[in-house]
């Protein structure tokens, strides 16, 4: 069985490593700044202790208010997990950074967060539809769809 990081002990080396970068933690997450997503992937992917190498998933969370991104994380080495989140503000036209260049297992699972979402990834290497054809009207897994 694999052991949770907390969100304490993964906080304090992600703020030495990427400054500005965390909101807030707690025991088993951290909330980090959608704009520094990029910087603290590689950091956690690239860092000989934590040494996320395996990104299990990202999921997405329509909270109304917002979206919240959620990464799982997995050090096959240490045994261990992390769970990374960010919010992100605003209904319209909602852009993140791609993590395709850390892992590339993101490739569709940000294409599905697109799709059900609308969640775009910037610089991700091919931005459509997965599960729903081009031109679909909405993004179903969203609480205000209607259809």
């Amino acid at each position: 069985m694999s052991i949770p990081i907390t969100g304490e002990k993964a906080a304090i080396r992600i703020k030495q490593n990427v400054p500005d970068s965390v909101v807030v933690f707690d025991d088993t997450n951290v909330w980090v700044e959608v704009d520094k997503l990029l910087d603290v992937c590689s950091f956690l992917k690239d860092d000989v202790e934590l040494d996320m190498q395996f990104l299990n998933s990202i999921s997405a969370v329509d909270y109304i208010e917002y979206f919240e991104l959620v990464y799982h994380l997995r050090s096959l080495r240490n045994n261990t997990t992390l769970v990374i989140k960010a919010k992100c503000f605003g209904r319209e036209n909602i852009t993140v950074p791609s993590v395709t260049s850390v892992w590339k297992g993101a490739e569709l699972q940000e294409r599905e967060a697109w799709d059900l979402m609308g969640i775009k990834f910037s610089k991700h290497p091919n931005m459509k539809r997965i599960l729903l054809w081009e031109g679909f009207p909405g993004h179903p897994l969203r609480k205000d769809f209607i259809r």
